[in-house]
């Protein structure tokens, strides 16, 4: 059975200082990102591209999308298999090729530690992870690779 989900956000552009696109260097990259019930998020282009260094731009909500995907669909694979996750960080990293004005991203790293109440066998954690890529949404929705370089710890405590 298939079922659709429908998102909204609404993205405003905070740029303009008074003379619009008259130019490429009259503009700023600022906007704001907001959703129905939900903090706005302060967005600019990358830096590189004339953006604001302290907002967060689109290419880093691809890459925090993957990685937040990625963790909630092994959190969902955990309880699956019996797994007990205590904490779970992730730094996630990605590739991007500019080509003349355009580009594209070409591959995403994923580095989750994920810490565990018990120990759990190398394979199967390595399997976990690989059902948690096949069924995360934003992972199946890109053209590219997302590599996933996980770390088990078992809890100390």
């Amino acid at each position: 059975m298939n079922r659709e989900h429908h998102y909204r956000v609404d993205v405003a552009w905070l740029g303009n200082r008074g003379t619009g696109t008259s130019g490429y260097r009259d503009y700023g990259r600022t906007s704001e990102v907001t959703a129905a019930g939900k903090h706005p998020i302060d967005a600019s282009a990358d830096r590189t591209f004339h953006g604001e260094a302290d907002r967060w731009n689109p290419e880093e909500f691809l890459l925090a999308a993957l990685a937040e995907c990625h963790m909630l669909s092994f959190l969902h694979v955990a309880v699956k298999h019996g797994v007990v996750v205590t904490d779970y960080r992730d730094e996630a990293e990605g590739t991007m090729e500019q080509q003349g004005d355009g580009g594209r991203f070409t591959s995403v790293t994923l580095r989750p530690v994920v810490t565990t109440a018990a120990p759990v066998d190398p394979e199967e954690f390595a399997a976990m992870h690989h059902e948690a890529s096949e069924v995360c949404f934003i992972a199946n929705s890109v053209n590219f690779p997302v590599r996933h370089e996980p770390t088990a710890v078992v809890d100390a405590g």
